[in-house]
């Protein structure tokens, strides 16, 4: 698990935030889990420390939010990080 605190939401922001530059390896992480065909709760567990047993919710909640972060900063937060601009119609 990251040594970093997890918020219940992860940011919406149009640009990288420094909570995004935190997570940046969990972000991957999550990606790689999805790619692998991981199931949520188990990622919930391993990443985020939350057991979907006891807070079904909340966990749910919390990996849908940060893998679509994971998924936005693969698609457009990237180009913020190489100094470019983001990609039209994202």
């Amino acid at each position: 698990m990251s040594r970093c605190q997890f918020k219940d939401q992860a940011p919406e922001a149009a640009k990288v935030t420094a909570y995004d530059e935190s997570h940046a390896q969990d972000y991957l992480r999550l990606l790689d889990a999805e790619d692998g065909g991981a199931d949520w709760r188990t990622v919930a567990a391993e990443i985020f420390g939350i057991d979907a047993a006891i807070e079904p919710e909340r966990a749910k909640a919390v990996h849908a939010s940060h893998l679509a972060r994971a998924r936005w900063m693969t698609e457009v937060g990237y180009a913020h990080l190489l100094g470019a601009e983001p990609p039209l119609n994202r």
